[in-house]
């Protein structure tokens, strides 16, 4: 009788589907996590295409000091990647623009380009898969270019000693984030995207105890909005009809408004600001709009059709129907909004 060998993409197949069912068997954890070439096969087949769509889903928060509270956001807006089986390393080239808050310069609006040379890895736990992408050089960049400063008298000084600082300021940041590398961890509970190299069995940092349940959570984070300042937060995609986000926000500071806006109303708006337009109202109307109050922990479910869409926090007189009060020292960051949030994605028939 003559037998036929199955294609190699089904052998691949075969192979992959016994790793994933069996997560939980000791055993095949051990095969796995003893070899090197056994795993980079699994990541370069399975894990590097996942590269660009984690870095395009949403916006990176930029924080100053390590698990500090947010101040800024990088939004990629191209992605793409090469393998090496070689080498076996994977280069990840992106480029987007962003903006931060900084002391007397105010919003500052800049871009980034860079490639990074990442050597990937991944471990198999109890209950999860982690993966981690550890930056071995980087061979282009960061290219990091000012756009705009809202501060016209630093924007008019940006060759001298200011444009020097926020422009240090700046490359700080996005060198920072590249220098980390980063973690995604993989379970039945959701996936989570983590700057820096977490290790079984540590999860990123997060301001609340989520609950159990079937809710995904998109963010678990604290934001810093300073005076007339805007925080835009996402995009979170909602996948499917009958859906909702389900928000938690606990604020101190001054009240907030909080809007949903379309992703494009969002990225039309972020882009004007990043290229020195005034703040002002989006160019569409909200979806929806509610205050944020001080004090107590509070609870917005929100149904939405199908889409992807931001939610913005303004911390101004010129956006929402909230009309902070006036400080002098805003400039230099007085009254500041500190805004813990937990973003999910639930059934929009669920109980709160």
């Amino acid at each position: 009788m003559k037998y036929s060998i199955p294609p190699l993409r089904l052998r691949l197949l075969g192979l992959f589907l016994v790793l994933v069912l069996g997560v939980g068997c000791p055993c095949v954890r051990s095969a796995v996590n003893a070899s090197p070439g056994l795993r980079w096969w699994l990541f370069s087949n399975f894990g590097a295409q996942r590269m660009c769509p984690e870095m395009l889903k949403r916006g990176v928060p930029l924080k100053l000091v390590p698990n500090g509270n947010t101040v800024g956001r990088l939004y990629p807006e191209q992605c793409n990647y090469q393998v090496n089986d070689q080498l076996q390393q994977v280069t990840l080239s992106f480029a987007g623009t962003g903006s931060a808050w900084t002391p007397i310069a105010g919003r500052v609006g800049f871009s980034v380009a860079t490639s990074v040379e990442y050597g990937m890895d991944f471990y198999m736990a109890e209950d999860s898969i982690y993966v981690w992408a550890k930056p071995r050089r980087v061979p282009y960049g960061p290219e990091f270019k000012i756009g705009t400063i809202e501060n016209k008298l630093v924007n008019w000084a940006a060759q001298g000693p200011a444009g020097y600082m926020a422009t240090t300021f700046g490359s700080q940041i996005a060198q920072s984030q590249i220098a980390n590398g980063f973690t995604v961890i993989h379970a039945d509970s959701g996936d989570e995207f983590a700057l820096g190299q977490l290790q079984p069995p540590m999860h990123p940092p997060k301001p609340f105890n989520l609950p159990s349940g079937s809710r995904y959570a998109f963010v678990n984070d604290t934001t810093e909005v300073r005076s007339d300042q805007i925080d835009m937060i996402g995009p979170f995609e909602v996948a499917e009809s009958g859906q909702a986000l389900f928000c938690r926000f606990r604020l101190t500071g001054p009240t907030l408004d909080a809007l949903v806006v379309r992703r494009g109303t969002g990225d039309l708006w972020r882009r004007g600001l990043q290229l020195g337009a005034a703040l002002g109202p989006p160019p569409e109307a909200p979806v929806m709009q509610f205050p944020l109050l001080p004090g107590n922990e509070q609870h917005q479910k929100i149904p939405l059709p199908p889409g992807q869409y931001y939610i913005v926090l303004d911390n101004s007189a010129k956006v929402g129907n909230v009309n902070p009060p006036w400080n002098p020292l805003g400039v230099v960051g007085g009254n500041t909004a500190v805004v813990a949030h937990v973003v999910e994605l639930g059934d929009a028939d669920d109980a709160f």
